[in-house]
């Protein structure tokens, strides 16, 4: 079989193949024979990866910084310019020498007296007081009911003995959208009924007397069944306090750091402002309080560190009955409170580790300096969140050095207008360890008492921060320690109802935890 003729094209194309492979062959031998030649045995470098440019790190200056005389239209070799140079001089020194200064001297921790008591292994805060561990407890209350007398041991039993709502679990039951900041149930005794105010002006209703019907269980067991529940978007910014009001049982106010109070009628579901600063200032409010003696007159505090009331009687819808407000502190005043029977009575806690007792009864100086009497005040190593009086006259505190102290004012009554208290007097009469390190993400820690107990017995709860709800006796003595298998947050905002042994827990995820 002949084979096919090949084309000139394809001749010439087949000869120009031939000739390059012999350059090539010729380039490779020439290239091994000066050395430039990969070895065989070396596997190529893969190509190296694009470097991301990093990221220039800006330092902050170890003490003052020479800033620029041309610049801030100083004349060089003047006055202001040599003062201005000594200044800096002088800042530089002063900081150096506070570098160098340090406690040559022994610490002895024995030296710390706790309520009046000689410091031992049972009030060293540093081995009771660690870093949170979520589930687990710091109170057995077994354990202490044996060695408690007749009426603790029979309160004990009666607080360790109050269980989760089961009508359905805590994390099914969010009663705001964001992260809750306060709490309050109404004074009603026929069914729990309970509110919360969170970060962003919502107020939630839960009404825990709601159960799942036969035919929700029957549809579909392994469902959650999942409560009713009401919102309300009554302020722009964090509702930090709310309290219902002592004369009318459907009226709620709530205060919030977008410088309001305003008043919630349950029965005709309308919301009015009746407070706010004068001429729109921006004024966050940490606290609001009202009192069986005057109804009409709010009390309130403010991040700023003042304190003021309002006539809501009087005729102008805003600062109209005003009185002050007194700037009672250079720093944020976290919470405050008034005597339950003697309302001329203010106890404030605030961010400069004091403790203030003030007298209302009294108010002098100047017009812009005028400020109610200071009774006395004692000072923490750190911050004080809050404030707290019971009917029996006691403060409760709680506070950043990780500790709860009562302080005890039971004598208040016979003080007279322009009594002022020692130093000594004004010391706490317990002192009980507990983790108060919340951080950025959980609402601070606040001691609250019930208003009325049923048995007469004073007793307060706040948070913990293993995820449970601490239950407190006057005296220091824990009467109780809640807590449930699905509570997955730290209820950190707690709440006694004012009369029935029920308890509220509200946690950063606007989730409800009720004890009953």
């Amino acid at each position: 079989m002949a084979k096919p003729e090949i084309s000139e094209y394809e001749q010439k194309r087949l000869e120009k193949i031939a000739q390059n492979q012999a350059l090539m062959r010729d380039l490779a031998q020439n290239a091994a024979a000066s050395g430039f030649a990969p070895s065989a045995s070396r596997k190529p470098r893969a190509a190296p990866k694009p470097k991301k440019p990093a990221t220039p790190k800006i330092k902050e200056p170890a003490g003052p910084v020479r800033t620029s005389s041309r610049l801030r239209g100083i004349v060089a070799d003047s006055e202001v310019a040599k003062r201005k140079a000594e200044e800096q001089d002088e800042a530089q020194r002063a900081q150096e020498q506070a570098k160098r200064q340090r406690r040559s001297s022994d610490l002895n921790l024995s030296d710390v007296h706790v309520a009046g008591k000689e410091w031992d292994s049972t009030g060293n805060f540093l081995s009771k007081v660690g870093p949170a561990k979520p589930y687990v407890r710091t109170f057995d209350a077994d354990a202490s009911r044996k060695a408690a007398d007749k009426e603790v041991k029979a309160l004990r039993k009666q607080m360790s003995g109050l269980e989760l709502w089961d009508g359905t679990t805590p994390s099914n039951i969010k009663i705001t959208p964001e992260r809750i900041y306060s709490l309050g149930f109404h004074p009603t005794t026929d069914k729990p009924l309970v509110f919360a105010g969170d970060k962003l002006g919502s107020v939630g209703i839960f009404d825990a007397s709601q159960t799942p019907s036969n035919d929700e269980k029957d549809e579909d067991e392994e469902d959650e069944w999942e409560p009713n529940m009401s919102t309300f978007k009554t302020h722009t910014r964090t509702i930090h306090s709310l309290q219902f009001s002592p004369s009318d049982s459907n009226v709620l106010y709530t205060a919030s750091y977008d410088s309001s109070i305003r008043k919630l009628d349950l029965a005709s579901s309308l919301s009015v402002e009746v407070y706010a600063p004068k001429d729109g200032e921006d004024e966050p409010l940490s606290g609001v309080e009202l009192t069986e003696r005057d109804p009409n007159m709010l009390h309130f505090t403010t991040l700023g560190g003042r304190f003021g009331m309002h006539d809501m009687r009087s005729r102008s819808p805003k600062n109209g009955g005003d009185i002050g407000p007194f700037q009672l502190s250079d720093k944020k005043i976290g919470g405050f409170s008034l005597h339950p029977s003697q309302p001329h009575l203010l106890a404030t806690a605030s961010l400069d580790r004091t403790l203030k007792i003030w007298d209302l009864r009294r108010i002098t100086g100047p017009p812009l300096e005028r400020m109610p009497l200071l009774v006395g005040e004692h000072t923490s190593r750190l911050s004080i969140s809050h404030a707290a009086f019971n009917l029996a006259g006691q403060v409760a505190t709680s506070s950043y050095d990780d500790t709860v102290k009562i302080y005890n004012f039971g004598n208040c009554a016979s003080w007279q207008v322009g009594t002022e208290l020692e130093e000594e007097s004004m010391k706490p009469s317990t002192i009980i360890p507990h983790n108060n390190q919340t951080g950025r993400w959980v609402t601070i820690l606040r001691p609250q008492w019930q208003a009325s107990p049923s048995d007469g017995i004073q007793r307060f709860v706040i948070g913990n921060m293993n995820r449970f709800v601490d239950i407190y006796a006057s005296t220091g003595e824990q009467l109780a320690q809640l807590g449930g298998e699905d509570i997955t947050a730290v209820p950190a905002v707690a709440q006694f109802h004012p009369t029935m042994n029920w308890v509220a827990g509200g946690t950063a995820s606007g989730k409800l935890c009720l004890w009953m």
